[in-house]
């Protein structure tokens, strides 16, 4: 739990502070001080992020980055909540049924949104019609790399499809989700290479990239924030980013694009949302809290350091966000062929 609630009672004004009061300065001092007490007076008691995959993944680390700055203004207490599983739908299917106060709030990639429609014939919640778009929180690019599995002299992706002809049976890739984005980008490089890579899905990325530090996995897409922080072992190589351009996180490491692939540009992002029909006045609210704490040097900075970009956005822009992407990966999701059912 996230606690930074503060205590009126710890601030006193002993006579050198009122003799600082009675300046300008200290009169602007005392507008932001009373401020800050309406806001807290305004704030929520308890707030709890939920998330749908586990702790030490990049989906993680951005709520508990929020949790730090929504409170005491928007909440006196944060806590972060994983509930994991399904590849996400558990966490959703649970907010569903939440308070309509802003008091349970979800942060999920938009995957879960705009790709799982088409390839679940029946979800556990409605993608449109049970949540209330609030914000988008960050922006992060996909990767795929490679460990101990795979030979060192394995270099590139050209060497991996290469590789990969050649032991088929030992062609394999984990992702966060069946049906994530990271997964789709998978399945589409074992398309380049001709094969067709057997995909194992785990809840979040950091218990596959663990399974590919430990040799048990030849291959891993995920996040790029979710590899780098693995780079320093030595046994991890990033082979391709899926971004339009390379990344500031993996600068050395080629697009798709340079590769000559130019339709493999694929990114994602985190979002936040609400239960269906929450007020108005609850949704701009949350939104503006959202909207300064992730303008903070403090989460964009940390964020940063899982390969991360912080943004936000109005609720109708993610809603138009949420709309474009799920028309996009239709037709790929057809062109695959893959079915989660």
């Amino acid at each position: 739990m996230h606690q930074s609630e503060r205590s009126d009672s710890s601030f006193s004004l002993n006579p050198s502070r009122r003799r600082v009061l009675q300046s300008g300065a200290g009169l602007g001092f005392l507008g932001l001080f009373e401020k800050s007490l309406l806001a807290q007076s305004n704030s929520i008691e308890n707030l709890r992020i939920v998330t749908g995959f586990s702790a030490g993944g990049t989906s993680d680390t951005l709520c508990r980055r929020l949790a730090t700055k929504m409170a005491p203004d928007y909440a006196k207490n944060v806590v972060v909540d994983n509930r994991t599983g399904a590849g996400g739908q558990i966490a959703i299917q649970y907010i569903k049924s939440q308070p309509l106060d802003g008091s349970v709030v979800l942060q999920s990639p938009t995957s879960m949104f705009t790709i799982y429609p088409h390839i679940y014939k029946k979800l556990p919640y409605d993608p449109v019609a049970d949540v209330t778009p609030v914000s988008l929180a960050c922006v992060f690019d996909l990767a795929f790399a490679i460990g101990p599995m795979v030979p060192q002299s394995v270099k590139t992706l050209q060497d991996y499809l290469i590789w990969s002809k050649a032991n088929p049976q030992l062609a394999n890739f984990g992702s966060p989700a069946a049906g994530s984005t990271p997964h789709f980008v998978g399945m589409l490089i074992g398309r380049l290479a001709g094969i067709d890579y057997q995909h194992v899905a785990y809840r979040g990325s950091q218990p596959a990239m663990l399974d590919l530090l430990g040799g048990n996995l030849a291959a891993v897409s995920a996040p790029v924030g979710d590899i780098i922080q693995h780079l320093a072992t030595g046994k991890v190589r990033i082979l391709v980013v899926a971004g339009a351009k390379r990344s500031r996180f993996a600068p050395d490491v080629p697009t798709f694009v340079e590769m000559g692939y130019k339709d493999m540009v694929y990114n994602e992002y985190f979002g936040i949302f609400l239960p269906a029909k929450a007020p108005v006045d609850v949704v701009s609210k949350l939104n503006s809290a959202l909207r300064v704490a992730l303008a903070t040097k403090e989460v964009s900075e940390g964020l940063a350091t899982f390969g991360l970009e912080s943004l936000s956005s109005s609720p109708q822009e993610f809603a138009d966000v949420l709309k474009r992407d799920t028309l996009k990966w239709e037709p790929i999701v057809k062109q695959v062929g893959f079915s989660a059912d």
